[in-house]
């Protein structure tokens, strides 16, 4: 696999010092016999990314004194973006579609969804869920916001508190609901664990109202978490 870095410099903006920084990235990189077809596994993909990524911070404020701040935010948002994403996957396309496919008598049916996709999406979703939250605790512990966050700002009076403790708040009921009412339940449905038909339609009921319900807080959730880190407080 060749790939051609035509790419001679980047310019990036920092917001904070409201300079412009110039790198000097590549120049005449020409071909690169890629012996490893990086984009064909997903690992080579997450690889590259972060490679990239850690190479754009290193001319930012990112690797200054701010990085082990800089670096939790970024552990929580691409957590969260997983996370969420594959909650929205689970709502506007999975269940919809394996409810489409019971219902097509002449289909294939749903078995290939629940056999190789929903596994292996409840594997990411569920360790996704659990990420964003210890980050965004890590987050409110490194900046001394954790426990006015929970308190939802009640005894400072501090209304970034109240924001994002409202997110907080909303982010701990839907991580419950993930590790407590979806996942276990859905062992059962995908046959993990044994489970009569009766207990499988049970949790698959459970599971199902939980995730609506995290669909439904997501929203307000996401509101506090933008809104607090832009300004926009309750």
């Amino acid at each position: 696999m060749f790939i051609i870095f035509k790419i001679d410099y980047l310019c990036i903006y920092s917001s904070l010092s409201k300079n412009w920084y110039n790198f000097y990235i590549i120049k005449k990189l020409g071909l690169i016999n890629m012996k490893m077809k990086l984009l064909d596994k997903i690992t080579g993909t997450i690889i590259s990314g972060v490679v990239i990524a850690i190479v754009i911070a290193q001319g930012t404020d990112l690797s200054g004194a701010n990085a082990a701040n800089s670096l939790i935010i970024w552990i929580h948002v691409l957590a969260g973006v997983v996370w969420i994403g594959l909650l929205y996957y689970f709502n506007f396309v999975q269940v919809p579609s394996v409810a489409e496919a019971n219902a097509d008598e002449g289909g294939p049916g749903p078995a290939a969804i629940s056999k190789y996709v929903a596994p292996r999406a409840l594997l990411w979703f569920r360790w996704a869920a659990l990420l964003t939250w210890i980050s965004g605790a890590a987050f409110l512990l490194h900046n001394g916001n954790l426990g006015d966050a929970f308190e939802l700002g009640m005894r400072t009076g501090n209304p970034y508190a109240t924001t994002i403790g409202i997110g907080a708040w909303m982010g701990t009921i839907m991580l419950f609901n993930v590790w407590i009412l979806i996942w276990p339940n859905q062992k059962k449905v995908l046959g993990i664990v044994d489970a009569t038909p009766e207990e499988k339609a049970k949790g698959a009921r459970i599971a199902f109202l939980a995730s609506r319900t995290n669909t439904m807080l997501s929203i307000p959730m996401l509101m506090s978490m933008v809104g607090a880190g832009h300004g926009f407080f309750m």
